[in-house]
């Protein structure tokens, strides 16, 4: 009967693996052709509709890409903007699931209705535009920046996970004369890296990937992130006439170049994910177990 159950299990787990493997294919698989395909010819490109292995590697798309330093200004601003707002919206978002997650505290339930009301119902597009311009903040790079530096989905994680952390440390830590924001920093943030780390990437990608933000408050066309200026790319590369600040001599690829933006516009995301990855799935599950 053991060796039944033993015959079983290894069974199960060879049907597990292979499934799992199959699924695991699947899943890379369009990135394998995304990266082929931004290395290919657009010859190629045109006769085969899918490619994994080029026949001839050609760099002409990214050759286009690079050509100025339009694409390295842009860069900059991406990882600025990104550096800054993850650090700015992890402190806010911080500060307000801490405060949250205190039971004595007047008005909690309000004011966790009022951050609830935010995932359901926003103030729109206009108003939105409207404060922002109230604030003199057209044209500026806060403006991506502050309008969304706290996310109501991440500080609902947040302060779940803080109300999991027991109250006997902060009684501890408050006898020993340590204030709210020694608790804080220095017993609240550090037993709670896994959810940090995971919000933090959550916070990033957002950031990375600012797009109508930058449409609606920059002007400059100097101050464009990343994925605004990869969407000029695109439109040029497709033979639009369509104002650009990219003079290349450099002959656009009518098909590559739209995989080469996708690798150029997700790698720095997949660089950074190994190193958080530990902490992802520990954070956001152990933020939404209690309420």
């Amino acid at each position: 009967m053991v060796e039944d159950r033993t015959l079983q299990g290894r069974l199960f787990a060879a049907l597990n693996y292979t499934l799992l493997s199959i699924i695991a294919f699947v899943t890379v698989l369009p990135f394998l052709h995304v990266l082929a395909g931004s290395f290919t010819t657009s010859a190629e490109m045109a006769v085969k509709k899918f490619i994994l292995i080029p026949t001839v590697w050609s760099f002409d798309a990214y050759k286009f890409i690079f050509s100025t330093n339009t694409i390295f200004r842009a860069m900059g601003v991406s990882i600025g903007v990104t550096f800054f707002g993850t650090i700015f919206s992890m402190l806010v978002t911080s500060l307000m699931a801490y405060g949250l997650s205190r039971r004595d505290l007047d008005g909690r339930r309000i004011i966790m209705f009022l951050v609830v009301f935010t995932m359901l119902f926003s103030g729109g597009l206009i108003p939105t535009f409207l404060v922002v311009r109230g604030m003199g903040l057209i044209d500026s790079y806060l403006a991506l920046i502050i309008p969304t530096s706290i996310s109501a989905f991440n500080l609902i994680i947040l302060k779940n996970f803080f109300q999991n952390i027991p109250e006997g440390l902060e009684e501890s830590a408050k006898i020993d004369g340590c204030s709210d924001f020694g608790i804080l920093f220095r017993i609240v943030l550090p037993l709670s890296m896994p959810a940090i780390a995971t919000l933090s990437l959550f916070y990033a990608v957002t950031y990375w990937n600012t797009y109508m933000s930058a449409i609606l408050y920059l002007n400059d066309s100097l101050k464009w992130p990343i994925q605004v200026l990869l969407r000029q790319i695109v439109v040029l590369a497709s033979g639009m006439d369509y104002s650009s600040d990219l003079d290349s001599a450099v002959p656009p690829p009518d098909q590559t170049i739209k995989m080469a933006v996708i690798v150029v516009a997700t790698l720095p995301i997949l660089v950074i994910y190994p190193f958080l990855q530990k902490h992802f799935a520990k954070g956001a599950m152990l933020g939404s177990i209690k309420g």
